[in-house]
């Protein structure tokens, strides 16, 4: 039977931020994990400074062992200002034309904030994952927070202070909060990912230091109240009915989940968790909500808290685009739900589709 042909796919990575790395572990995983006879890949690397890398560039930032099944993308001016979102032509490909979809494997600032899901968007490129929106929201803690309450969801007690606010003020600020809250703490930027800029704060002694070492990262720090608990996991995949896998569970290697237990000392993960039937039910339902709370599309990975206590459950944060490496939670969750690895990233390949065909389809004037 012939196959049709090739789905044209782009495939963003690595970025101006703190997770560059991870973003380019995620890009080899899925290239490696599509069927070249099913996909024609092209690829944008983005350095670290932001700049848009050159083909060469883009090349020497993924393994050697991907060689022909990638073809970089050309740079229109030679300064990495503007870019084709068209392959360099090679033997073998289809020539002209934008790639059907791209997938932006890009974590934390300028990437996942809907900075770059707005310029996709003003191109007309369909993309994988959420909108401008729903990015923008997934990326604010603050914002994100918010909306989990106005939807009724269980959210840690927690406050915003902008960061200037927290240099002017801090033991007011600190006293406030010891009546609040309690220790221990976190404080945390509100505009990173992986746990970065985190800090868990024990006492009166180590609250000036931690809250201005958040600021350093970006402009409104938040301060949640901390408490006892197993930290679960749930993966969302779907646009307008989305469906929610089995619930896993982070065991970290560390005090708390920080980008250090995710990725330089990896913690254990247990899949599924071991938690009962109606709580994994809750967990799941609280998924679906957070993840239709902030308009989301395609995919993310809902993050919560279990008081070890109470057995209360607490909404912690959506992530809209999880990491894809070898050892990230999102796929092996839908792994264990039957969903496997080439099958998801197909299944995404649609949902994006689906979400642009239908954005394309809407009137815009009277």
């Amino acid at each position: 039977m012939a196959r049709g042909p090739k789905t044209r796919l782009g495939v963003l990575f690595g970025g101006r931020s703190g997770e560059h790395e991870v973003s380019v572990r995620s890009a080899a995983s899925v290239i490696e994990a599509l069927d070249p006879a099913e996909y024609e890949i092209s690829v944008i690397g983005i350095t670290k400074a932001g700049r848009i890398a050159s083909p060469q560039e883009t090349r020497s930032m993924l393994p050697a062992r991907l060689g022909d099944r990638i073809a970089p993308c050309e740079i229109l001016n030679g300064d990495g200002d503007h870019v084709h979102l068209l392959p360099v032509p090679s033997a073998g490909r289809r020539g002209g034309g934008h790639p059907d979809i791209v997938f932006p494997l890009l974590h934390g600032p300028y990437g996942e904030d809907g900075t770059i899901q707005g310029l996709l968007e003003i191109a007309g490129v369909p993309y994988i994952g959420c909108g401008v929106l729903a990015s923008a929201v997934g990326m604010d803690k603050d914002v994100m927070k918010r909306l989990f309450v106005c939807a009724g969801l269980p959210v840690l007690p927690y406050r915003t202070f902008a960061s200037a606010e927290i240099r002017n003020r801090p033991g007011e600020i600190r006293d406030e909060l010891e009546a609040a809250f309690g220790y221990p703490m976190f404080s945390k930027p509100a505009n990173l990912g992986s746990s970065v800029g985190v800090r868990k704060i024990h006492g009166k002694e180590e609250f000036a230091e931690a809250v201005a070492f958040s600021a350093q990262f970006d402009r409104k720090i938040i301060v949640e109240k901390g408490i006892d608990a197993r930290e679960l996991e749930c993966a969302i995949l779907g646009n307008d009915e989305p469906r929610a896998s089995v619930v896993g569970e982070v065991i970290p290697t560390r005090e708390f989940y920080d980008y250090d237990a995710k990725y330089v000392v990896p913690s254990r993960l247990d899949i599924p968790a071991c938690i009962s039937g109606e709580d994994a039910e809750q967990i799941r339902n609280i998924a679906v909500r957070a993840f239709q709370a902030i308009d989301g599309a395609g995919l993310s990975r809902v993050d919560f808290f279990m008081e070890r206590a109470s057995g209360r459950i607490w909404l912690n944060e959506i992530n809209t685009m999880p990491g894809f490496t070898p050892i990230s939670m999102y796929a092996k969750l839908w792994d264990a739900t039957g969903v496997p690895f080439a099958e998801l990233i197909r299944r995404l390949v649609c949902l994006g589709l689906e979400r642009s065909k239908e954005r394309m389809a809407f009137r815009i004037a009277l």
